[in-house]
């Protein structure tokens, strides 16, 4: 690893870290080391990273804010790239947005509220960055990404970087191609429309308000863990279950809702996979309903 570490440093591709703990990276606060844990400085950057690490076949994933992932206790093989505040640019041209796949999705949303442009009242409390949500279609109060992408710059694993359209991302529930291709999304145009400020604000703030009283971010967590089985809801049915404050070591159903794992005492991976096989077993049991993941689990082994 030395080798490649030397060879990044010597491109001044940006922050290139050995064995640095992704639980600093990760909003579960919960994962151990990577390798090589890479801040690339801009696109540029990360262009060189990719061509690096491929030429040395290294295993890699891109993060953002790390707020849909659950690291393994042994942390993970290969490089870790984030895109972070060298990917954070946000040019505002009329109702069009052009905005850096490391841009924080919340602050984006207030941001755009109090330029009276509407599109993203949704995204008011959601967790990430901009990538990170073009790469999930995150979504919340009936819209998602979906809805306002007009298109999307990616880099592919093999050095190509392209500007995808809407309509060739794939996009379903929590889903776009860029999940099966491990595209990483390093900058999005977004297509808002003019409003009322006031109106705009106001419905953002109820999203985060109704966020702040039915969703636990008094703890570390990763929001959602399991993908809605419609027309079912995953937090309902988990209620339902009885199993609201159900305990493993120091991770914990959320008594707040149903769907949140959240780490209440130095919880480790291992704490929250085992609540997640019992919160599954238990559903199917009762329910005869599987429950998928919407979190990321991020193994060891790549």
């Amino acid at each position: 690893m030395q080798e490649i570490i030397n060879e990044l440093e010597k491109e001044n591709v940006g922050k290139v870290v050995e064995k640095e703990p992704l639980s600093k990276h990760t909003t579960w606060k919960i994962g151990g080391p990577a390798d090589i844990f890479i801040e690339p400085d801009g696109v540029d950057g990360l262009v060189k990273t990719m061509k690096i690490i491929n030429e040395h076949n290294v295993p890699w994933r891109a993060i953002g804010r790390g707020s849909n992932l659950l690291v393994d206790d042994d942390g993970v093989e290969g490089a870790v790239i984030k895109l972070g505040q060298n990917i954070s640019h946000l040019e505002i041209e009329g109702e069009t947005l052009r905005v850096g796949g490391g841009y924080s999705f919340i602050k984006l949303a207030t941001i755009i509220s109090k330029e009276g442009l509407s599109g993203l009242e949704f995204a008011g409390g959601i967790p990430g960055t901009v990538g990170g949500a073009v790469f999930m279609n995150a979504g919340a109060h009936g819209s998602d990404m979906s809805n306002i992408l007009i298109e999307a710059r990616v880099l592919f694993p093999d050095g190509r970087l392209e500007w995808i359209k809407n309509k060739d991302m794939n996009f379903s529930y929590r889903t776009s191609r860029l999940q099966k291709e491990k595209g990483i999304c390093v900058e999005a145009k977004l297509q808002m429309k003019k409003g009322d400020k006031k109106s705009i604000v106001e419905e953002m703030q109820s999203h985060k308000s109704y966020r702040r009283e039915t969703q636990p971010w008094n703890y570390p967590c990763a929001g959602s863990v399991f993908r809605n089985p419609l027309p079912d809801h995953a937090g309902a049915l988990i209620e339902n279950a009885g199993l609201k404050g159900f305990q493993v070591g120091g991770a914990q159903i959320s008594e707040l809702h149903g769907n949140f794992i959240v780490n209440v005492n130095h919880a480790k991976a291992a704490d929250v996979l085992a609540i997640i096989k019992h919160v599954q077993d238990t559903i199917r049991d009762r329910f005869q309903v599987d429950m998928n993941t919407e979190v990321e689990l991020v193994k060891r082994q790549a």
